[in-house]
């Protein structure tokens, strides 16, 4: 009779845990372009209330172009941050790169990536005349990235970031 009280109550405490997992299943990040502060290295993507931001030295896309199978490989560090953020209501690019960013909308959740690399493909990009290069194109995806909040944390195995153009 002991044997199955604790199985009962080993079985009751396993499905009445709670693991403290995010109930967030994937970034919606797809149909919404790369966006770019001006006065700082910061590149991001807004959808809604949600902000995934990239903020690497602008050293870090190659400037020319990068070998078949051979992507620059940057380690997520202090350095190297991808944040993603839940805000109050929708957020603009002016939340991120004012000076002073407004009052409202206010971040609501903050995710920091903790580990994990940021893969960059470099490609030139062509004038007219095919033979004078007018900057490039570089592919941003992150690989095995961690990210961790307050209460909770996620991971990605690999997430396609999007393309980011640069001139020259």
């Amino acid at each position: 009779m002991k044997k199955l009280i604790v199985l009962v109550a080993s079985v009751f405490m396993l499905h009445a845990c709670d693991d403290g997992d995010i109930t967030l299943e994937s970034f919606n990040f797809d149909t919404v372009n790369i966006q770019e502060c001006t006065d700082n290295n910061l590149i991001f993507k807004i959808n809604g209330n949600e902000m995934l931001l990239l903020n690497i030295p602008e050293s870090s896309f190659p400037t020319d172009e990068t070998p078949d199978g051979s992507p620059e490989i940057i380690d997520v560090i202090s350095t190297n941050q991808i944040i993603y953020r839940i805000y109050s209501g929708n957020v603009t690019d002016d939340s991120i790169c004012d000076l002073i960013p407004p009052a409202s909308p206010t971040v609501q959740d903050e995710w920091n990536a903790t580990g994990g690399t940021i893969e960059i493909i470099t490609d030139a990009l062509y004038a007219i005349d095919g033979v004078t290069i007018t900057g490039y194109t570089h592919n941003i995806k992150f690989v095995n990235v961690n990210f961790s909040g307050s209460s909770n944390s996620f991971s990605f195995t690999e997430y396609n970031f999007g393309n980011y153009e640069t001139d020259l």
